[in-house]
């Protein structure tokens, strides 16, 4: 396993929204029009609300709070939360 370039970041985004048709299609639009793949893609359902965390193991630095701005953009999204994350290093 390589270890990520030492400008990226690992990433979690929690976010709660409105449970409506199409919004995990607007919530992955700011990652893929920057070419950004999200690690971890995980929704719930809890009765009106949309419960998402999208996760990336190295995201570049620089498009953190581009991508952190535009899913609070979104339309619908009630309450956004960014928690980087601790890497795990290898011994090498």
């Amino acid at each position: 396993m390589t270890e990520p370039a030492p400008d990226t970041v690992s990433v979690l985004f929690t976010l709660q929204a409105e449970a409506a048709p199409g919004m995990l299609p607007r919530l992955l639009q700011p990652f893929a029009k920057r070419d950004l793949v999200p690690d971890q893609v995980r929704s719930r359902r809890a009765g009106e609300v949309l419960l998402v965390e999208l996760g990336m193991d190295a995201m570049p630095a620089h498009e953190l709070h581009l991508v952190e701005g535009s899913l609070s953009q979104v339309i619908g999204v009630r309450r956004l939360e960014t928690m980087r994350r601790a890497r795990l290093r290898s011994a090498a």
